[in-house]
């Protein structure tokens, strides 16, 4: 971030933007994909990639990794996995709010957000979560945690491919609409995070 004080609006923000990446995460479609478990599809990257845009890099991470470490917990389904989510999560926080806050902020001058910004920050994030999590399908569900050979582990994370594409796609549409709207709004209400 280029302003290093942490100041009281950020920290509101950023806990602010982890309880509705939680909140967001839990609106999801569960489906049995394979033997390693199951895939979803679900709004909560929408919020991942808005952290990072309105946030910047690192309380965009936060918030990212927090809010969705945070839905697992409450989830028997993936508590086990809660930190590597907070990880993965984190870094899509982190590759969003790295591009839309390279070269200055994200903001423009006359209010809301740098549209082009958002849309490969979008991106980019989305891009390396799934990176992340096809790996994570194959290496630790699928060869270290179910034992699987490479080649059922290569298909079981296949079977994930549908689901994790639908994800990106809808952030990707939906995240830079979204900061355009909130960056819009919060700077009417001055309080720009800058």
């Amino acid at each position: 971030m280029l302003n290093k004080t942490l100041t009281t609006k950020k920290i509101v923000m950023t806990a602010m933007l982890a309880a509705l990446v939680a909140a967001s995460s839990a609106l999801r479609i569960t489906v049995p994909a394979d033997i390693t478990g199951t895939s979803s599809f679900h709004l909560g990257n929408i919020l991942c990639a808005l952290s990072g845009i309105l946030l910047g890099p690192w309380l965009g991470g936060v918030a990212a990794g927090l809010g969705s470490a945070i839905y697992d917990m409450f989830n028997p389904l993936y508590i086990s996995e809660c930190w590597l989510t907070f990880l993965m999560k984190g870094a899509y926080g982190l590759a969003a709010g790295s591009i839309a806050w390279w070269a200055g902020k994200a903001w423009t001058p006359k209010g809301g957000v740098a549209w082009v910004k958002s849309v490969a920050a979008t991106v980019t994030g989305a891009v390396t979560y799934a990176a992340l999590y096809l790996g994570k399908s194959y290496f630790y569900s699928g060869i270290l945690m179910k034992g699987l050979t490479p080649d059922a582990a290569l298909v079981a994370m296949l079977s994930k491919i549908p689901a994790t594409i639908f994800n990106m796609v809808v952030a990707i549409v939906g995240a830079p609409i979204l900061a355009f709207a909130v960056a819009t709004a919060l700077d009417k209400a001055h309080l720009r995070l800058d």
